[in-house]
């Protein structure tokens, strides 16, 4: 099912999408991408690389608003966060920039293998 660009149906799914991607980053500290760019290409009919790429924007502010939840509340821990985040920022860099470069195929087939790789681990570790 494809919905049209600019009707109200559209504007009603992206919201739809934001709460239901909101939700999950908030849940499990992240993993929103993985509900987002499937609904923005499938969905939404959105170019690949651009669903990526928007997927990327939209998670920032989620990421910022759900680690000040957790630091309120004392579930984030410094020692562990700390170097993690900094892995995430230059490995962020260097997928924006990759994106850039590689094809729409191939950012499509490093993503189902990721998706592919998440589901696997979560089956069986």
């Amino acid at each position: 099912m494809r919905i049209k660009k600019g009707s109200k149906l559209e504007k009603i799914v992206m919201i739809l999408a934001g709460i239901i991607t909101g939700f999950i980053n908030g849940i499990f500290g992240g993993g929103g991408g993985m509900i987002i760019v499937p609904i923005l290409t499938f969905l939404l009919s959105k170019k690949n690389k651009i669903a990526h790429a928007t997927a990327i924007l939209i998670i920032l502010p989620m990421t910022i608003v759900s680690a000040i939840f957790y630091l309120v509340f004392g579930s984030f821990k410094w020692d562990i966060g700390l170097p993690v985040g900094i892995g995430v920022i230059v490995g962020g860099v260097i997928g924006a920039f990759l994106l850039k470069k590689l094809s729409a195929n191939w950012v499509n087939i490093l993503f189902i293998i990721v998706m592919l790789f998440a589901g696997g681990k979560m089956l069986f570790f």
